[in-house]
């Protein structure tokens, strides 16, 4: 098998590499590099010397370092450039296409929202486009910040979503685009992603940490975190089955951010103090649901296993970081 890995250069991307890297799967990782005009011009390349990335998407806020395993350059691909898919489509022929590239500015986007639909529902739309014109599969990922939050128990893959955010939107209208372009999908729900590969929840906890002995962070925003080492396995298998459709995944279990930041603190030993806030004492551009944690039926029913809990995640990726031994 060989994959066209887009936005490669993000956390999953990176996690997703290195899970190719121990099946032994062929993978062209491409992302959007800043200032370059290069093409995806072939399919495993020798080279290991990159360019600097500036986003795994175009105006995606990332400053994350170029990231690719040994044997394998990440090449440049603008996924909202319908021609330069199917470039890519064509000369590396690849068996499936995974899409991680995502514009995930929350906040920003409900200004700079016609670049968030470029690349949450353009792009995303293109590949599907060039995933059909080829009769290969494609994967791509949404998130839980379609659903609205008000339900207040998990989400199911067929309760209706309802965004309440221009991001929401984008990535909605993303699903759509896809399984409208094409038939073989696998539209994937993630949620609190987090992973070595770039910012997150966890990383800006440990940092704000450093700096203080107070922090107050919100009781009422719940979800299900999700680990980029755990979720690359279980993408991979997924993608074997060839069951087709729209799935949520996540560690199992859910929590608050104020519950995720306690856990987090207590097991770096941070000797501060916690304190639990309402959404409404923070100004933010985009509204957040409030409870937009995701049951993940039937995905443990199609590859034969759940992902281990949110709490066992955590601590692995802390010890990633070496937080502690």
């Amino acid at each position: 098998m060989k994959l066209l890995i887009t936005g490669a250069n993000g956390q999953l991307g990176q996690d997703l590499q290195k899970e190719c890297g121990r099946r032994g799967i062929k993978y062209i990782p491409t992302d959007y590099l800043a200032g370059s005009t290069s093409r995806v011009t072939c399919g495993i390349n020798d080279s290991y010397d990159v360019p600097q990335a500036t986003s795994h998407q175009k105006n995606a806020d990332s400053t994350n370092p170029t990231i690719c395993q040994p044997g394998n350059l990440l090449t440049h691909l603008d996924i909202t450039d319908l021609k330069s898919v199917r470039e890519a489509v064509l000369r590396t022929t690849p068996d499936a296409i995974i899409n991680c590239a995502a514009y995930n500015a929350v906040d920003k986007a409900e200004d700079d929202w016609k670049n968030a639909f470029l690349v949450n529902s353009i792009g995303p739309k293109n590949l599907a486009i060039a995933a059909s014109e080829h009769g290969i599969p494609l994967m791509h990922f949404s998130t839980d910040y379609v659903f609205d939050g008000k339900k207040g128990s998990p989400y199911f893959v067929w309760d209706e979503p309802k965004p309440l955010s221009k991001y929401g939107q984008s990535k909605l209208y993303g699903e759509q685009l896809v399984w409208l372009f094409t038939k073989r999908y696998f539209i994937v729900r993630l949620s609190w992603v987090f992973g070595v590969g770039n910012t997150n929840f966890v990383k800006k906890i440990l940092e704000w940490s450093k700096e203080k002995d107070e922090l107050k962070v919100v009781d009422d925003q719940i979800s299900s975190p999700a680990y980029t080492v755990d979720l690359s396995k279980a993408i991979l298998d997924l993608l074997s089955t060839e069951c087709y459709g729209i799935y949520h995944m996540a560690n199992t279990g859910y929590c608050s951010r104020y519950d995720w930041a306690k856990y987090i603190l207590e097991l770096s030993g941070w000797k501060g103090r916690l304190i639990p806030a309402k959404s409404s004492e923070f100004k933010t551009a985009a509204q957040r649901p409030e409870f937009s944690a995701m049951d993940t039926f039937p995905l443990e029913e199609t590859i034969g296993y759940e992902l281990p809990n949110w709490r066992d995640a955590t601590e692995r990726f802390l010890k990633e970081l070496e937080v502690f031994g």
